[in-house]
């Protein structure tokens, strides 16, 4: 079950589902999920980041809440569909292994 956010991010609510906890889990989402809600969620958090950036760096990793550690998830997801977004316009990132054949030893 996903936290909510820190209040001062409450309009990335629409995006939660983009909180992941795994690199692993990051990549499949960015995989099964369509361009255009990748890039609808890439420009929300683009337009935030730097805000949620300099709020985490205020609190410090150590005092994370959860609310707080979502966001930090959501930023992660963010630097895992950038790439996407940037310079393939395609889930699929060229030269990429499917997430699903990647097994984490």
């Amino acid at each position: 079950m996903m936290n909510p956010l820190p209040a001062e991010f409450a309009d990335l609510e629409p995006f939660i589902g983009w909180a992941l906890e795994s690199e692993r889990e990051r990549n499949a989402k960015r995989y099964a999920t369509e361009m255009i809600d990748i890039q609808r969620f890439h420009d929300a958090m683009v337009a935030r980041a730097e805000a949620a950036i300099a709020y985490l760096d205020r609190k410090g990793f150590e005092n994370l809440d959860p609310a707080d550690r979502e966001l930090l998830n959501m930023l992660l997801s963010l630097a895992e569909v950038a790439p996407a977004v940037t310079f393939y316009n395609s889930p699929q990132v060229s030269g990429g292994v499917d997430p699903k054949r990647v097994v984490p030893g």
